[in-house]
């Protein structure tokens, strides 16, 4: 008789293989991270940096991770057995963080990027965060500086997909760093790039 527990482990060990094998744009440099332990029987992560080269010097735009969970019993809340849970961040132009269309316009930028690659998913929920700071007193000469954070997570409909979903989440980290589309899709509005270095 076969082992429920084993077919689950293998089913998701060959899931994780495949993100393993994912290769996102250049600018996206993936790196393992310690999986959460407490929020499935399995889990899987990945740290993301979107990294700008200038006169070799680099410069990172936006960074975040993706974390894959895996319930063979499945949950109810996720309405599957695999969740994707995502963090994205990114510092902007002072000008576009007070826009008040900024935080829909931040999840319609991942609604956008996994429609396009035709990724069927329930229960997507998330928030998005915009905060600013200014400087004063001895930090006066500091420009403002605006950060995104947007937090998301949903149920991919087909295990196989689930590349798909890095990917796609991929792309929005790059958008959200201001980078141009990689090939010829239709026109999309960009954040702007910062200018200058990333203050600490």
């Amino acid at each position: 008789m076969t082992d429920p527990g084993a077919g689950a482990a293998c089913a998701f060990q060959e899931t994780v293989a495949a993100l393993a094998e994912t290769r996102p744009r250049q600018e996206v440099r993936l790196s393992p991270l310690p999986p959460p332990r407490r929020l499935a029987p399995f889990a899987y992560a990945v740290e993301a940096s979107v990294i700008a080269e200038d006169d070799d010097e680099e410069e990172e735009l936006a960074d975040g991770r993706f974390v894959l969970l895996h319930d063979p019993d499945g949950q109810q809340e996720w309405r599957g057995k695999y969740r994707v849970v995502t963090l994205t961040r990114a510092e902007l132009e002072p000008e576009v963080g007070t826009d008040p269309l900024l935080p829909e316009v931040a999840w319609t930028w991942l609604t956008e990027a996994l429609d396009s690659r035709g990724l069927t998913r329930v229960e997507q929920c998330g928030t998005v965060t915009r905060a600013g700071s200014y400087f004063f007193g001895g930090l006066a000469e500091r420009p403002p500086r605006t950060e995104l954070e947007l937090r998301a997570s949903w149920t991919p409909v087909q295990r196989t997909d689930v590349p798909g979903h890095l990917l796609a989440w991929c792309g929005l980290l790059a958008q959200c760093a201001g980078l141009p589309p990689e090939s010829s899709s239709p026109a999309v509005s960009l954040f702007p790039r910062r200018r200058g270095p990333r203050l600490a």
